[in-house]
Formats: structure tokens, C-alpha cells, sequence
């Protein structure tokens, strides 16, 4: 469990390994990372790490971010010797909830819980409530789970909206910045992504010690309702963290939110 007022350690966990892979001149996933490294974060006095960019990566996102010149000068003005196998994509744009193969899969994540864990360390993974990628498997098998618009819509704004399978989605967003290209935007107010996101968290929570909710205020009823204005029915009678954690609580009843951000613990 986290104190009160715990120091989380974040770590980019693509990124890490990338790094350890060059210092030991070996591959590796999570499941096999030297114990000395290991050692390493337990020294510098932390209560958690959260391990940033667990999930399966998106396809279609990697490709969105290969072709976007913004970001391609932006790598080449960093790497001189930038190829594409450099990029990665995005670790929010997700196309599913489970562990990244290049990491290892579940088992190696389990594998660094433990580690940590003997440690006297917690661990923290993502979830993201706002979207998902453009090839996440819910666009097609539950469409209502995403705000969408029609024809005109992606006649007129091509950056923010897209099509799938006949479908017009929106791409997600925050009200003040421009859509995301790689990514889906979900509808906060439909029950059955609600029950979604609860299976979603239920899983997550049963891999770590604490849940971190990416953007977390794009979900409030009085935000969503502000940013979708004549895209999405009218607002739910409950809000959506309400009912998601309340709902996830119930399954892991040792959880407890993490203060200051909207989070669970799993209490596992």
C-alpha cells in the first residue's frame, strides 16, 4: 500500500529497456532485467514506480507519427541518424490493454512487480479513459462506444474526424488543443463503454498496486458535455468516475484513490 503522500518514480518503460539493452549490450525484457538495476531503484528512496507505456502499441499510430513532417524533423534534429525503426508510436495511443510483446508480455510484467515488490516498491500503470487508437479493436465491434459525426463532418475537418468500416469517428481530443491524429475518441456517456472501461480497469488493477488516469478531467460529465456539445446525447445522471471507480473498488475492495489525481490501488 502507498503512504500517504507517496514519491512515485516514473519510468518510460520502452525507453528504459532501449537504455539498459545499450549499457549491458544485451536484450531484454521486463521479465530479465539485472537485479542490480533493480537495486538500483530501491536507492534512491522512492514508494512506487510507474512504468509508463506498458500497453500494445498501435500500428496505424506508429504509421501516423512516421508520416507527420512536424515529428519528422523533430526526430531528425535529435537523431542524425534517424531511420523509422525509431519510432515506436505513441504509448497513448493504445490499440489494447495488454503488455507491449517487445517488454515481455504479462508474465515479464509480473516478473518486475515482483521485483519491485520484494523491494519494498509499488507499481503504477496507465489507463487512459479519453481514446484509444484508430485500430483498437472496440471501433468496429462496438462503434457506440465513440463519439462520432457523418459525412460532412469529415468533409470539413479532416484532422479531427475518420473513417472506419463505413463509420465516421472523431479523433480524440482536449477542448484547447487540436485532435490527436492517432487516436479515437470515446463517449463518456455511453453505459456500455462505461462497463468497458470497468472490465478494463478490473484487469489493470489486478497487474499493479495503482492505476494513473491519463487526462482524467476530459471524462468529467461537465467538460465531456462542453468539449462534444451536439455530438453526444445528454449528460449521464452520474459521473463517469463515480461509477468507474466505485465499480473497480468493488472487486478489489483493499483499493483506495491515490491523492491528488483521480487513481486506484489495487490493494492486491
Amino acid at each position: 500500500m502507498f503512504p500517504k503522500q507517496p514519491v512515485i518514480y516514473q519510468i518510460n518503460a520502452w525507453a528504459w529497456l532501449t537504455y539498459l539493452e545499450s549499457k549491458h549490450r544485451s536484450k531484454f525484457d521486463l521479465g530479465s532485467i539485472p537485479s542490480s538495476e533493480w537495486d538500483a531503484l530501491k536507492d534512491i528512496h522512492i514508494d512506487g514506480v510507474w512504468f509508463m507505456g506498458v500497453w500494445a502499441r498501435s500500428p496505424a499510430g506508429r504509421k501516423i507519427s512516421i508520416e507527420n513532417p512536424d515529428l519528422n524533423r523533430n526526430y531528425r534534429a535529435i537523431l542524425p541518424d534517424f531511420s523509422e525503426a525509431d519510432v515506436s508510436g505513441s504509448p497513448y495511443s493504445i490499440r489494447s490493454y495488454d503488455v507491449e510483446p517487445r517488454l515481455g508480455g504479462r508474465k515479464a510484467l509480473a516478473i518486475a512487480r515482483q521485483e519491485l515488490a520484494s523491494r519494498g516498491l509499488s507499481l503504477l500503470l496507465d489507463f487512459v479513459p479519453n481514446h484509444v487508437a484508430p485500430d483498437h479493436s472496440w471501433l468496429t465491434e462496438h462503434p457506440n462506444f465513440f463519439v462520432q459525426g457523418d459525412a460532412e463532418s469529415l468533409r470539413a475537418d479532416s484532422k479531427a474526424f475518420f473513417e472506419v468500416d463505413g463509420a465516421i469517428m472523431a479523433r480524440g481530443r482536449d477542448p484547447f488543443f487540436p485532435p490527436w491524429p492517432d487516436t479515437a475518441q470515446l463517449n463518456a456517456f455511453d453505459p456500455g463503454l462505461r462497463s468497458a472501461a470497468v472490465a478494463t480497469l478490473n484487469d489493470i488493477a489486478s497487474q499493479c498496486d495503482g492505476v494513473r488516469c491519463d487526462m482524467a478531467m476530459l471524462m468529467l460529465n461537465k467538460v465531456f458535455a462542453g468539449t462534444w456539445a451536439g455530438r453526444v446525447n445528454s449528460a449521464s445522471t452520474s459521473e463517469y468516475w463515480t461509477d468507474v471507480i466505485n465499480s473497480v473498488h468493488k472487486q478489489h475492495p483493499g483499493s483506495r484513490s491515490l491523492p491528488r489525481h483521480i487513481g486506484i490501488s489495487s490493494g492486491n
